[in-house]
């Protein structure tokens, strides 16, 4: 996998012949991943090799001066997700005023231009140059290679988008979100220090430190995975504020490694959702946080047990 940066006022034309498609890809979800398996079909048709074309920051960061948009996906996780799924490039396009800027004919002309590009797919709703002035038809009429149009992947609540994921996400339906990008929702983060409250009441935590890039789910606590350098962990995860015993400003993200003992801290940590159970609430004391805590568990194993049986 190589990854090829491309900035407005550049002039290195790159040499390797590519196909590729072209998106921002927040969550790479079923819609994506049709753009995907056309770009790889339209490569082995022009003997090129196959790339993902996306924009660092969001343009919605450069156009609307937003500070933070949270997103489904990091850049990161994009990148390994497109990779896995066969593409062998990676173009991510600095996406600056100065190319915020440009025209159509200028952003194909200088902007994709950099690139060799012997055919390009793009869904049936992108538009590109200043203020979207150009879409799928201009494309298709002014690039001097093919251009290749993927219709909406729907369901029967129509066009799966990110929008709708991100909804899903945040009133906790995690399994309508996975339905909708073909796998389950994941936060990455590195395991950090606590006050090691839970370890005291039976439930020691792995407390995740997080990008604030992310979109949480709400409140709550969900049964999940976790994995650790390769190794899948039933967990169960509780997000919020901690307002029993350790209330915290900044929600938290704090993982009950079921039947697991071992020092994690520093270590990269992966979060699957697979469903809410709850949630979040304040209790009268201890002791009936932990009697919750043992009936979460015990919800927690009931359902990964029906989960693990309907992908078995």
């Amino acid at each position: 996998m190589r990854v090829i940066n491309i900035y407005a006022g550049g002039h290195n034309r790159q040499k390797t012949a590519l196909c590729a498609c072209i998106g921002y890809f927040d969550g790479m979800h079923k819609g994506h991943q049709a753009l995907i398996a056309e770009t790889i079909s339209l490569a082995k048709e022009k003997h090129c090799e196959s790339a993902l074309i996306t924009f660092d920051p969001d343009p919605w960061v450069t156009i609307k001066g937003i500070k933070e948009v949270h997103h489904i996906t990091t850049m990161r996780q994009r990148i390994n997700i497109a990779v896995s799924l066969g593409i062998q490039n990676i173009v991510i396009l600095k996406f600056t005023k100065e190319m915020s800027e440009q025209s159509p004919a200028e952003f194909i002309e200088k902007t994709l231009g950099q690139l060799n590009l012997y055919g390009l797919v793009c869904g049936f709703d992108f538009h590109y140059g200043f203020k979207g002035a150009g879409n799928c038809e201009s494309l298709q009429n002014d690039a001097p290679y093919e251009v290749r149009v993927v219709e909406a992947v729907e369901d029967e609540s129509g066009k799966i988008s990110s929008t709708r994921i991100s909804a899903a996400i945040e009133q906790g339906n995690m399994e309508e979100a996975a339905r909708m990008l073909g796998y389950e929702y994941q936060i990455d983060g590195t395991v950090i220090h606590g006050r090691h409250i839970g370890t005291g009441m039976g439930f020691p935590t792995a407390n995740v430190g997080y990008s604030t890039e992310y979109i949480l789910p709400k409140k709550g606590v969900y049964a999940c995975y976790a994995k650790i350098g390769g190794k899948k962990i039933r967990a169960m995860v509780n997000i919020g504020h901690n307002p029993t015993v350790n209330y915290t400003d900044r929600m938290s993200l704090e993982a009950h490694l079921i039947d697991f003992k071992g020092d994690i801290y520093g270590r990269m940590i992966t979060v699957s959702f697979i469903r809410y159970l709850r949630p979040e609430m304040k209790f009268r004391n201890a002791d009936n946080l932990v009697m919750q805590l043992d009936q979460d568990l015990r919800d927690t194993n009931r359902i990964l047990d029906a989960y693990e049986q309907s992908v078995s």
